[in-house]
Formats: structure tokens, C-alpha cells, sequence
């Protein structure tokens, strides 16, 4: 029901005496007035609409959330809040959350059941599949962040299942890979103290930390030149001081270039590579074909500005970075993204800016003490097989840790999986190919799904787990590291629970580990595990839990610092590589679905905006409210290209693929390259149960990309997918 001025006065005038109201104005205004100025309490708190955790303070009256701030003493908020971290209050509040343990009828519907049930058959049926197949056939997937990593590997090495996946592989895996095998890891970007900064499709303006926020506003201060390399006109190429507008999936030839002109024209550290490097005569050798001009056809960057690119950054280094986007232009986009990477980290490399002031660092996280082994041990961990082939030498050797959750669907189809857990995830909508992933993990002997709304992965779930949220629980102690200061902090519980059948991921745990037999490794609170993170600092958990983050010293990394590589030098070479077939030192490889367009066809890319999470937030109505009120769920195409087309501003358009077809309004722009559309990636939810969500027209990008694999670490190839458009 709508709470209208009218009703509002109605209500409060039949409850008045009740209220003690009877001999206060009515006035609507004045109540609203009195309520803002009532003195609530302020609460420490972890957002959790998104990965970055930023800290910040719940503003509390009378048990119930009144407004959220950003935390002074938190690394990665500094103060302030993006437009997420308010919309997320919604969560706590959403009528349509899921209140208590739900099984799946054989009708294919839900019914509420109480946890031991829900505990027991689940233990039950999990413990007739390890032993009847074994824990190769099942699977764990989660958003690595810290309490999902305790507890639910935890139990996974109990158990003794290998296969850990993480939503990475469509996101970062590109990046992890091509940057722990050349420097051996991926490095932080000392932004502030830049000089010339090149974004290759990272777009600070949409995936927002505000931390990051600050760094780039102080280096605009400090006159730091920033090139945006974007196909889009993106939110950061509005304060950049050049947007280069190229051909999608042709990053790797532009940054094969840059390095090509640094190497020629001798502006490379030579003292760097001399003494710090591996392979470069290899690497040398191997570019000398990939000119500017080369390049220029590819990318539509012309020669000259490639040039000047590659100028500008060699005669700033060593505070020079062209940044490790977490998955900007090539995270996961394409098949040639891991090469990308490599290729991104070799140009840092010939800067000779790692560890250097306004150049790539690695932080040094803060000192943290752990539980006593002798009282509270921990599982070994396994070296079963991994049901994924992550890892694996007949399957993908060079894949990360985090794992490839898409295989897995291919590999439920095949009867070589049985059984997973699934929590603060949801692969079934975030993966490519709906139906694919959908009819995977649909077809599971038992899928678990940890949750506080029903998901598209929830939706084809044997057991739904209602977590309580964010705000009603409290989880472990994050230690985050930095150049001068890291970072502890801490989700506490804000609020009481709303409904009593929701339970924190550690509780249910622990209760499934006793269920499973297991219980010796969860013999302890989560108290205690907060206590002994904090034994090397003089503070109680009682005064944390007030303060909520700390900053703490830690040391700062220095020039001279080993990488984590076998050599412990940058390897411009990768042994690795070679052992497994892949190319040792990093080339050409074009995009899977080639750069050749027909006169009605187009290259699909999408991106983050600043006020939605991927497809978590789309059911929130005051994120959704934006949305609607700047019409941004429209299909970007570039206004020459539709005019062509016969195309206007604001049709409806029909957009297909080879398995997906759809209809959609269009913004007509020259802010993108031509053979490019664009639509936002945090809409499309196929869930009825997001009822707000459902109010607007809109796509998932992922609809219109197959199912398919990367080559060298298996990823998903997010943006390998050319579509028609016609008007409709």
C-alpha cells in the first residue's frame, strides 16, 4: 500500500492516543522533520552490493536502517558512498525475501521446511554422492570474500572436494593469469602520484570504488595526463584528456605496438632490464613486426597517436602505468585476452615502474595472528581431481585457481558432476548462454543455494538457504593491504534479525559440518576466529566491533623487492607457457569471431554503470529508479552507422545473435566507435521473483553469447559475439 498524505493522517489520527500524538501537530512535513533529527545510532557496517566491501556506518533508529555513511577509517570508501551502497538498504527491506529454508517438489515449486530437515537431507544426499562418486563430482561456487572463503573452503577441505570456483572467469581470469606468469601477481596502481595514465577500457566512472575516485582526482590536480582506450565514450573519458575510440578486441595489437616504438626508438629502463628481467632479447625479437602502422589498420588508432602514446609514457616513467584493469578490455572478454594481459604487463615492465612512485606496487597486507592448530585444526587440502579441469593437465593446466564455474555446466550434462554448493553467486544469470547454464546446473542430483532472494540460480536449486543480510549478521575480519597503511575491517551486526529462519553463512555451516560428520574443524565461535585475527594488535574484539575498520602500518614495498616468479625477476619469457603448449613469449591472436563485419552486423560489448552490481540490483527501486529516469537501458550505436540503417532516435531495434534474438530501444551517439554496440550488463533478469525489476524492458548481454571457452585458461569470452541490428 501506498502511504499517501491522506492515509498518513487518517492512521495517525485513529492512533494518536495510543502514540501520546494527541496534542502535537498533524503536519506531515514536521513529522518527517522530528524523526531526521531524533539522535540514532551510528554503526560500523561492510557494504555488500558489491565486491569491494567498502566500510561505512549504518545509521540506526529504533532498530531500523534511517541512512548509510561512508567510514572515515576504511581504505577503500575514505568517507563517501557510491549510489549502490544506498540502494542496498533495499535488501534488508524487500518484502520478497527469502525468509526461511525452501525444498524443491517434484512439481518443480518451492515449499518452506524447517532447517533440520533441511540440514539433514541435504548432509544426507551429500554424503551418498561423495561416497558413491566421490568428491571430484562436487563443486563449491562463491564471490571469494573472506567469510565465504573461511568457511566454505574450510568445509571443502574437510570434505575433501578440490573444485572451488569463483565468478572470476567471467570478470579478472584473463588479468590473474597474464600478470602472476610475467611479474607473479596482479599489482595495485599508485594513481595519485601518476604523471601519464592509459585506461584500456576500465572505466572508473562505472565500476565505482571511491577510493580509487580520490587517487585519480588528486593526479588530474597534479596535471597526470590520462588517455582513455575505450570503443565507448565511457563515464572516466569525460575527465580524460584523450579518448581513443578502438576496434574491440584489438587492445593486444595496440599495446604490441607501444612496446614495439619504447623498444626501437631505446626508451625502455635499461638498467631495469638488464637487471631485473627474463627473456627480453625473446620478447624484443618477437615484436619487431608489430609497427604502429600494423597496428593503426587493426585498432583504428592511427599510427601517429600510438606513437605519441608510447612517447608520452616512456618520458614520464617510472610514474607511468597503463593499468591492470580488473576486467576493462580484457579480463575476460576475448580469446586473446590473456595475451593482452601479458602484453599490458610487458609494456610496464620496459617503464621499469614496479614498486616506483606513480608506477604498479605490490601491497604489503597487515600482520594478523590465526587459531591455534593444536586446538582448532585445520583439514589438509585436497589433491583430488578438479571436477572443472581447472589446474588439470587433459584439461585447462594454465587455469587459475578461481576456477571456471561455466565448465561445469558442460560437465554436469556429461555425468561427471553431481553435487554443488552455491553461495553470494549466481552463475546460472552472470555466465553466457542462459539456457546452457540454466540446464546445467538445473540437472544437478542436489544443488544447494545459499541466498536472500531468489536468484536465477536459486530458481533451479534443490534447497534454498535464506542467509540474513548484510546488515543483520556479523562475518570475519577482512585484512586488506596498502603502500604505507593497510586495513581491518568488519561486517557487525547492525540490526536485530528481521526473521527468525534466517541464519549467517557460519552458522549454517557449522551446523551442515556436524550433519556431515566434520564437526572437529568447526570447534570454535566466529568470536574466536575475530579474536585471533586481532592478537597482534592491542585491541578487543569488543572495541573493534565499535570501530568497525583500522588502518594499521605496514611496510611499504620497495624497488628492490623480489617478484613472486620462479626467477624472481620479471620473465618476459614464460617457461610455464611453453611447457603447456601456449606461446612463451606474447603475440598476435586475433579476436574468435574475427574483426570482419557484414553492413547490418556489429560487435557487442557491455559495461558497469555507477549505480548497478551486475544483475543483483536491478530489483532495487530506488537503483531502478535512475534507470528509468535517464533511460540508460538503451542499445548504444553509433549515429552515422544508424542512419545508415535507416535507424532514429528511440526505435525499437531487433538485436540477434546466433542464439538469441531480442527487441530494444536504441541511444543514437557519436560516443562509440562504429562497428560497436553497447548495452549494460546489470539488467535482462530472468527471475520472476525480482518483481521490481520486471517493471522495465530490458536485455542481458549475456544472452547473446554462446557457451565457449578461451583457449590458453579457459574463461568465457564474454564480449566474442557479433549481432544484426534492424529496425524493428
Amino acid at each position: 500500500m501506498t502511504l499517501t498524505r491522506r492515509k498518513f493522517i487518517k492512521t495517525v489520527g485513529m492512533t494518536a492516543g495510543a502514540l501520546g500524538l494527541a496534542s502535537k501537530s498533524l503536519d506531515f512535513s514536521s513529522w518527517a522533520q522530528e524523526q531526521q533529527e531524533i539522535q540514532g545510532e551510528k554503526k560500523p557496517n561492510l557494504c555488500n552490493v558489491c565486491a569491494s566491501h567498502c566500510g561505512m556506518w549504518v545509521h540506526v533508529k529504533n532498530d531500523r536502517i534511517w541512512k548509510v555513511t561512508g567510514h572515515e577509517d576504511n581504505d577503500r570508501s575514505q568517507g563517501r558512498l557510491c549510489p549502490r551502497a544506498h540502494g542496498g538498504i533495499d535488501w534488508v527491506y524487500d518484502p520478497n525475501r527469502i525468509k526461511r529454508p525452501l525444498k524443491r517438489t517434484e512439481e518443480g515449486d518451492y515449499s518452506p521446511i524447517d532447517w533440520e530437515q533441511a540440514l539433514e537431507e541435504i548432509a544426507d544426499k551429500l554424503s551418498q554422492i561423495l561416497e558413491e562418486e566421490g568428491p571430484e563430482k562436487v563443486f563449491y561456487a562463491h564471490n571469494p570474500r573472506r567469510t565465504g572463503v573461511f568457511y566454505g573452503n574450510r568445509l571443502m577441505h574437510a570434505l575433501d572436494i578440490n573444485t572451488i570456483c569463483t565468478h572470476n572467469a567471467a570478470c579478472n581470469t584473463a588479468v590473474t593469469k597474464g600478470f602472476s606468469v610475467t611479474m607473479g601477481g596482479t599489482p595495485s596502481a599508485d594513481i595519485a602520484n601518476c604523471e601519464y595514465l592509459v585506461f584500456l577500457g576500465r572505466n572508473y566512472g562505472g565500476g565505482i570504488r571511491t577510493s580509487q575516485l580520490k587517487a585519480l582526482q588528486k593526479a588530474i590536480k597534479n596535471n597526470c595526463e590520462i588517455i582513455c582506450v575505450d570503443p565507448r565514450h565511457n563515464e572516466t573519458a569525460f575527465i580524460a584528456d584523450q579518448w581513443l575510440p578502438i576496434k574491440p578486441g584489438t587492445d593486444l595489437a595496440l599495446m604490441l605496438a607501444v612496446a614495439n616504438v619504447i623498444i626501437s626508438e631505446e626508451m625502455y629502463d635499461q638498467e631495469f632490464i638488464a637487471e631485473k628481467t627474463k627473456g627480453f632479447s625473446d620478447f624484443k625479437d618477437n615484436i619487431s613486426d608489430y609497427t604502429p602502422e600494423w597496428a593503426a589498420e587493426l585498432t583504428d588508432i592511427s599510427a601517429d597517436k600510438i606513437i605519441k602514446m608510447a612517447q608520452g609514457l616512456a618520458a614520464a616513467a617510472p610514474a607511468a602505468i597503463v593499468y591492470p584493469s580488473w576486467k576493462g578490455a580484457f579480463g575476460c572478454n576475448y580469446e586473446n585476452s590473456t595475451e593482452t594481459a601479458r602484453a599490458v604487463a610487458c609494456v610496464n615492465a620496459l617503464l621499469g615502474n614496479i614498486n616506483h612512485q606513480g608506477g604498479l606496487f605490490f601491497p604489503n597486507g597487515p600482520e594478523t595472528g590465526s587459531l591455534d592448530e593444536e586446538d582448532y585444526p585445520s583439514p589438509a587440502t585436497p589433491n583430488t581431481r578438479r571436477a572443472d579441469g581447472a589446474g588439470e593437465e587433459d584439461g585447462y593446466p594454465l587455469a587459475t585457481n578461481h576456477g571456471l564455474p561455466h565448465l561445469l555446466a558442460e560437465k554436469i550434462k556429461q555425468d561427471q558432476v553431481k553435487a554443488g554448493i552455491v553461495r553470494h553467486h549466481n552463475p546460472v544469470r552472470n555466465f553466457p548462454d542462459y539456457d546452457h547454464m540454466q540446464e546445467g546446473f538445473g540437472s544437478l542430483d542436489l544443488l544447494v543455494v545459499f541466498e536472500t532472494q531468489m536468484s536465477e540460480t536459486a530458481m533451479v536449486a534443490d534447497y534454498v538457504l535464506p542467509e540474513c543480510t548484510f546488515a543483520e549478521r556479523e562475518e570475519v575480519i577482512e585484512a586488506r593491504g596498502g603502500q604505507e597503511y593497510g586495513t581491518l575491517a568488519m561486517r557487525t551486526q547492525v540490526i536485530p534479525k528481521m526473521y527468525p529462519q534466517t541464519k549467517s553463512f557460519d552458522e549454517i555451516i557449522c551446523q551442515l559440518a556436524e550433519k556431515l560428520g566434520v564437526a572437529e574443524y568447526f570447534n570454535f565461535a566466529l568470536d574466536e576466529v575475530n579474536e585471533a585475527i586481532l592478537e597482534p594488535y592491542d585491541i578487543s574484539l569488543t572495541e573493534f566491533k565499535e570501530k568497525g575498520s583500522m588502518q594499521v602500518p605496514v611496510d611499504p614495498p620497495e624497488v628492490d623487492d623480489e617478484l613472486n616468479t620462479d626467477s624472481g625477476k620479471f620473465e618476459f619469457y614464460s617457461q610455464e607457457f611453453a611447457d603447456h603448449d601456449a606461446p612463451p613469449v606474447v603475440g598476435w591472436i586475433p579476436p574468435d569471431s574475427g574483426l570482419q563485419f557484414a553492413e547490418n552486423e556489429f560487435r557487442l560489448i557491455h559495461g558497469k554503470e555507477a549505480f548497478h552490481s551486475h544483475t543483483a540490483t536491478a530489483n532495487t527501486p530506488q537503483l531502478l529508479q535512475i534507470t528509468k529516469d535517464y533511460q540508460t537501458n538503451r542499445l548504444w550505436i553509433n549515429a552515422d552507422r544508424a542512419k545508415d540503417l535507416g535507424i532514429e532516435e528511440g526505435d525499437e531495434v531487433k538485436i540477434s545473435s546466433d542464439i538469441f534474438s531480442s527487441t530494444t530501444r536504441v541511444k543514437l551517439t557519436q560516443r562509440i566507435q562504429p562497428e560497436t554496440v553497447y548495452y549494460p550488463a546489470g539488467y535482462g533478469n530472468r527471475t520472476p521473483h525480482y518483481r521490481v525489476a520486471q517493471k522495465i524492458d530490458t536485455l542481458n548481454p549475456n544472452d547473446f553469447v554462446k557457451y565457449q571457452k578461451e583457449s590458453i585458461v579457459g574463461h568465457a569470452m564474454v564480449n566474442e559475439v557479433i549481432v544484426s541490428i534492424e529496425k524493428a
